[in-house]
């Protein structure tokens, strides 16, 4: 009886998980439709949609299975006993990767995240990384049996829209005349190019993905496609490089849409053509972000084993909300939110997280940096500095345990880790700084065309990527833009206003005053007359109106995850 208990418990966890990924399938297939109706505010709603399956889907199954088994699913024996009679049932089981992460949140939901150790959960996962198989071939060949122009027309043929192009011939010209002038002589006419069979659809893009097998390399190819307001399609750019793609990729970027009913053979595809990915950022980058933390506490437990170097507390200014530290041979920080905050910070732990939950579920428009939340997260102990030590226990007393060989963190988040922008633009030449302010602007205006108001725009609340992005990192005062009043300041009543200790005018709750942006932020002269030249409109109130009123009239700006001199437009 016992044995029929055990595989009761680990088909019902697995039926959730089926469960759950055939309504995130359900949603993803609906991507082109929304694409097709130029719907961007379903797009969107779909999106925060897909998010929240996993959490529902989680919390159905562990209410069952308390249900059924009572105390008994406490002994370590009967969890072991499940937990192996899982495994069996995911030998050939196709979504292997996304079963196993099911499995370690319904324990970890069940348990309140305690008790967790490795050989209760998979850690490790039980398919030695195997790559499935595609339930339909995942990619389609397109070989070298005819001229590439032929080819490529092959290509736009063979995709499922089912709207007119405003000029197709003109389109594959432009891609032809892209490829040849990047890859030069190296693209001949023996070339093989595999195209993902499904698109990538994001925000108001879809994207076609594959490769170019040529003699002695192998490059991506990558084309987007928008539609224009008469319900036409059209490319809009070629890329062939694999950074350009990385950054498409990007941790600050909404998840992609694209129907993949075995996840891991598209993230090994994927991985060919980003190499410098980690299966965490591209499992993340498909909205498997659950599998995605996984996977990249996976790659963090690797890490630990193969360094040697103290965690610390993180370089730049400290927050009034979070404390952050980070391992400085490793790319992420950790972010810990402090028992108590600084009296000017009027705000909620659950607020916070509340923040937290909007960036994830928004479009970030490859300004805001995604974080991965973990609960009970161990750390060894002798790789922590006491100055570290001492700090968490000084601000976040409640999160922290401390044991003879682990320290013990109850909540944290993970991000990757960037230069703050305050510390960049220090250091920066008078080239580096006029491209970060560029960009800080750029950050700024990106994310309130998609009705987001950063709130503190203090320099050292942004980074600076390795591909010289700056992106927005601290998240407690961010709020929609429609949420806010912009207002001009009056003019002085008398002489006397412009002295005095406090404003001569009233200031509600969501008063901003975008020419006092000028006082705190521009206190360089050097980065003041670039801002002036640059984005001075920042300034002016109307703007940000303008802005608001966009979008309350459903209007989204364009904001491409490449280069304008990629587009075709622009050449």
């Amino acid at each position: 009886m016992a044995v029929a208990m055990e595989e009761l418990v680990a088909q019902t966890i697995l039926q959730g998980s089926d469960a759950m990924y055939g309504r995130f399938l359900d949603v993803t297939a609906g991507a082109q439709e929304r694409f097709e109706a130029r719907d961007w505010k379903s797009v969107q709603k779909a999106l925060k949609t897909r998010i929240n399956f996993y959490d529902h889907h989680v919390g159905l199954v562990s209410q069952q299975l308390k249900t059924m088994l009572g105390r008994q699913h406490a002994t370590r024996s009967f969890l072991m006993a499940v937990k192996a009679e899982y495994s069996r049932l995911l030998d050939d089981y196709p979504r292997y990767d996304i079963a196993e992460s099911f499995f370690n949140s319904v324990y970890c939901r069940m348990f309140d995240h305690r008790n967790i150790r490795r050989e209760k959960l998979f850690v490790n996962s039980s398919q030695g990384g195997r790559i499935p198989k595609y339930p339909t071939p995942l990619l389609k060949r397109y070989s070298s049996d005819r001229k590439l122009i032929q080819t490529i027309e092959r290509v736009l043929d063979d995709t499922p829209f089912t709207m007119p192009w405003v000029n197709k011939a003109r389109d594959i010209h432009r891609i032809v005349e892209a490829m040849q002038r990047r890859l030069g002589p190296q693209l001949t006419e023996e070339v093989t190019i595999d195209m993902v069979r499904e698109p990538f659809y994001r925000n108001k893009a879809a994207y076609l993905i594959g490769r170019i097998d040529m003699a002695n390399q192998v490059r991506p190819l990558v084309l987007p496609i928008l539609v224009n307001s008469k319900g036409e399609l059209y490319v809009d750019a070629c890329i062939t490089d694999s950074d350009e793609l990385s950054v498409i990729f990007g941790f600050a970027r909404s998840y992609f849409m694209v129907f993949a009913p075995a996840p891991a053979a598209l993230v090994d595809f994927l991985n060919l053509l980003m190499p410098h990915k980690t299966p965490a950022q591209l499992y993340t980058a498909i909205g498997c972000q659950k599998h995605g933390k996984t996977e990249l506490y996976r790659e963090f437990l690797h890490h630990i084993e193969s360094s040697d170097d103290q965690f610390v507390i993180a370089p730049g200014i400290k927050g009034m909300v979070m404390s952050v530290f980070t391992l400085p041979s490793y790319g992420f920080v950790f972010k810990i939110i402090k028992d108590r905050f600084a009296p000017q910070k009027d705000i909620t732990h659950a607020v916070v997280k509340e923040k937290y939950r909007l960036v994830k579920e928004h479009d970030r428009v490859g300004r805001m940096a995604d974080t991965l939340d973990y609960r009970n997260f161990i750390f060894p102990r002798e790789r922590f500095s006491e100055e570290l030590i001492e700090e968490l226990l000084e601000v976040a007393p409640s999160l922290i345990k401390l044991t003879k060989n682990e320290v013990h963190i109850r909540h944290l988040y993970m991000e990757r880790r960037m230069i703050p922008l305050n510390i960049y633009l220090e250091q920066a030449d008078d080239d580096e700084l006029r491209n970060a302010v560029q960009e800080y602007g750029d950050a700024i205006k990106q994310l309130a065309a998609a009705n987001i108001f950063a709130g503190d725009m203090l320099f050292k609340n942004f980074g600076v990527s390795r591909h010289s992005r700056v992106i927005f990192y601290d998240y407690d005062e961010i709020s929609y833009l429609t949420e806010v009043n912009f207002r001009k300041i009056p003019p002085p009543r008398f002489p006397e206003d412009e002295m005095a200790a406090e404003p001569w005018y009233s200031v509600g709750e969501f008063d901003v005053f975008p020419e006092e942006f000028r006082t705190f932020l521009l206190i360089n002269p050097k980065i003041r007359a670039l801002f002036d030249e640059l984005h001075s409109d920042l300034f002016d109130a109307s703007y940000w109106k303008d802005l608001q009123e966009n979008i309350k009239q459903g209007q989204f700006n364009d904001v491409f995850p490449y280069s304008d001199e990629c587009r075709f437009t622009n050449q």
